[in-house]
């Protein structure tokens, strides 16, 4: 692969990512506009589950295709469903439309993400090269996070709320039209069989599961029909789901690639590094504002997600150095300590105080599985998987940030109502009150009709109620600790295969 060759095919997948990425922090920052434009607030939060289902359930369907199809073609197909999905939605009349053009969206990013990082690893012969390649993308990543909300405020008040669609027009073109040109793909004579009715019962047990987790505790109770029966029919799809793969000639999702201990335990790791990160990301905002009384989270966020960029790099480097187990350990050990810290964390925490603890979550505790989980997978599997183990690293951590925010939501919702039931006579709270001063939201609205003496108790119950919240993240770091053990003592050694310079995969 010629050097000026590799350089294109590089920034066409960055292009990609970040345009990926991107695309759910600046559709939050647009969120105002959009309602105010076209309504439908009971709605809106359809507009990230829409994208968010669409995504995990194709992570693997893609990632499957792209080692029986390869690379390349799966990529540019995803990429291009992706920009149809932006402007259409650039297009929607209604939040129901918008919520439909969401999820076409997000099919197209379920291909984007996992086979950015498997053309790393199929074009650097060189897996140190692949490794630091590795921990500059999920570098973007963090970076997309950094950016998007500032973005997405500045398209959405001069330009309108469609441009935070519209703006992912050029850059995926670009991506799609370098990457066209760039790579080259050798192409296979045998014809692959598809795995259809696999591919269908992965997409329905992941659909269900991802509901029954995002609307539970939430919109329904974990003990009602609607939750139980979303489980229910998760439990009795996958496990048809593993009879078919039993079986098939190609399956979807090899069931044998669980038998290595390194898929394994990575798997794990994956899922507790989401269910952490997006706790945080769904609560520090949350305490930033209500609690400390912060005019935004930015103060907050910005922090965690820079660092989150520089422990991915930081990481990605360290790879060729130090065993992956001994990495993995590190960073769930770093979640420990932050999680533990941020039960202890009070009202009054300084600034300078919560800052810190944002670099060192972000630097220590989230940031570097993003590039070693990755390149770990890619290291521990036989080449003609490492499209389908790619996708497994994004699958565990999206369907652990499901997990994780939703019974964090759990804990915090109930702590928060126990603790003001608990204290309301003391404060003369009316028993018809509590229900509305236990929501974080109404809490922010209401410091101007609330007396000072209750708002300051419904805080401190509030700020103790997410304290209480994040012992879930100090036992998803110590399950994740567990994950290293398990994975074992892996290093930066490519399968012998992996000398070739050329893509070798089907086309």
């Amino acid at each position: 692969m010629q050097k000026e060759k590799t350089g294109l095919i590089i920034l066409a997948m960055a292009l990609g990512l970040l345009m990926s990425s991107l695309d759910n922090t600046i559709t939050s920052a647009a969120l105002s506009h959009i309602i105010k434009d076209i309504g439908g607030f009971e709605q809106v939060s359809w507009v990230f589950t829409a994208y968010m289902l669409a995504s995990t359930s194709m992570m693997l369907v893609f990632g499957k295709m792209s080692d029986l199809f390869g690379r390349k073609r799966f990529y540019l197909i995803g990429i291009s469903i992706f920009l149809i999905g932006s402007a259409l939605c650039g297009t929607a009349q209604d939040i129901t439309q918008l919520i439909v053009f969401r999820a076409i969206q997000g099919i197209g990013a379920g291909a984007i993400l996992p086979i950015s990082f498997t053309i790393i690893y199929t074009v650097f012969a060189d897996p140190k090269q692949a490794a630091k390649m590795s921990g500059v993308f999920a570098g973007i990543f963090g970076l997309s996070s950094v950016a998007g909300p500032q973005l997405g405020t500045l398209l959405s008040e001069y330009w309108g709320w469609r441009w935070c669609f519209y703006v992912n027009l050029p850059i995926g073109i670009m991506s799609f039209l370098v990457l066209l040109f760039a790579l080259k793909e050798s192409r296979s004579e045998r014809k692959p069989k598809i795995d259809y009715l696999g591919t269908v019962f992965l997409i329905i047990c992941t659909v269900s599961l991802m509901l029954a987790l995002e609307w539970g505790g939430k919109d329904f109770a974990w003990s009602s029909w609607q939750i139980l029966s979303l489980l229910a029919v998760s439990l009795g799809v996958g496990a048809l789901f593993i009879l078919v793969e039993l079986r098939a000639e190609e399956p979807v999702l090899p069931l044998n690639l669980f038998k290595n201990r390194m898929v394994v335990g990575l798997s794990l790791a994956c899922l507790c590094q989401g269910a952490i990160m997006f706790s945080a990301i769904a609560y520090l905002p949350i305490f930033s504002t209500a609690v400390l009384g912060q005019e935004n989270s930015n103060g907050l966020l910005t922090p965690m997600m820079a660092s989150l960029i520089v422990g991915a790099i930081s990481f990605g480097f360290l790879q060729s150095k130090f065993a992956y187990r001994t990495l993995i350990a590190v960073a769930m050990a770093a979640g420990v300590i932050v999680s533990y810290l941020l039960t202890t964390v009070g009202h009054d925490a300084s600034r300078w105080y919560m800052i810190g603890l944002m670099i060192l979550l972000g630097l220590g505790a989230i940031g570097p599985l993003m590039s070693v989980a990755q390149t770990a997978m890619a290291a521990s599997v036989e080449r003609k998987y490492i499209g389908i183990s790619s996708s497994i690293v994004g699958f565990w951590r999206s369907i652990g940030g499901v997990l994780g925010a939703s019974i964090m939501a759990t804990i915090v919702n109930n702590n928060l109502k126990t603790i003001i039931a608990d204290g309301a006579a003391a404060h003369h709270i009316p028993q018809d009150q509590i229900g509305t001063l236990a929501s974080p939201e109404q809490l922010v609205r209401a410091t101007g009709t609330v007396p000072k003496e209750i708002l300051d108790f419904v805080r401190d119950s509030l700020g103790t109620a997410i304290n209480h919240g994040f012992i879930l993240c100090i036992v998803f770091a110590v399950i994740g600790i567990i994950a290293a053990v398990v994975a074992g003592p892996g290093r930066h050694v490519m399968p012998s295969d992996a000398s070739a310079k050329q893509v070798s995969q089907a086309g």
